[in-house]
């Protein structure tokens, strides 16, 4: 398995290109503010082909480059419709000006081909299997994808904006919720196992097991506690 990952613009948002090995096909997770150069490097220093992009949430930090990066390789990206209309409208996603400058320096709209993200759906993509689960809480439309374990490997989970070492994704923009994210953490994040690594939006990587263990929020979820009662986690990207 091959999993390179780097953090991107403004936001320092990471972005993961993900193959079976090098020289083969490849997913590209997450390619947002300024990351078309570092998936073209990528892609050139380990001899990849993507066959598609696919979204965790459609926060403009996470998708500013879905239109140049699909558009270069002709391949579709996917992402769950209720964060589609981000997409197009990303100020609108942020309930506040995120300058004209910036916006001008972006291609907004969608790809030629997008896809919609089902949830408990598994994408069989590039020879992986990518199990996608509703997320919402950070956006209505947050999604998560988890490769399953091998011998080789312990099963990998892209949380997204979802869940971070130590910390959580913000709920304080429009379509965010503290209570549906303290769900998602307990839906999706709690019965995975202790060794699946996680490779999230922004920061480090980490475990479900040290999450479990130091993880303040996942700690709160796990003794049945939260919700929108309990302070926004520090904010990270959008």
């Amino acid at each position: 398995m091959l999993i390179a990952g780097f953090p991107a613009g403004a936001w320092g948002t990471n972005c993961y290109v993900v193959a079976p090995a090098a020289g083969e096909e490849c997913v590209i997770i997450d390619p947002g503010h300024e990351a078309a150069q570092g998936v073209e490097d990528t892609l050139a220093k380990h001899r990849l082909k993507p066959v598609a992009v696919v979204l965790t949430h459609g926060h403009l930090d996470h998708t500013a480059s879905v239109v140049p990066v699909c558009g270069a390789h002709g391949v579709p990206a996917w992402i769950h419709p209720r964060d589609r209309y981000m997409l197009n409208d990303p100020e609108k996603a942020l309930g506040r000006s995120i300058g004209a400058q910036l916006l001008g320096d972006l291609t907004i709209g969608e790809p030629d081909e997008l896809k919609e993200l089902t949830d408990g759906s598994t994408l069989a993509l590039a020879g992986l299997e990518l199990s996608v689960a509703h997320a919402p809480g950070h956006t209505e439309g947050s999604v998560t994808f988890r490769l399953p374990e091998t011998t080789e490997i312990p099963s990998v989970f892209f949380s997204g904006d979802l869940l971070f070492a130590g910390s959580v994704g913000r709920t304080d923009l429009p379509g965010g919720s503290m209570d549906e994210l303290y769900m998602s953490l307990a839906r999706v994040c709690l019965p995975l196992d202790d060794s699946t690594v996680v490779l999230s939006g922004h920061g480090p990587q980490t475990t479900i097991g040290r999450e479990r263990a130091t993880n303040p929020y996942l700690a709160e979820v796990a003794r049945g506690l939260g919700g929108d009662d309990h302070p926004s986690p520090p904010r990270r990207g959008m």
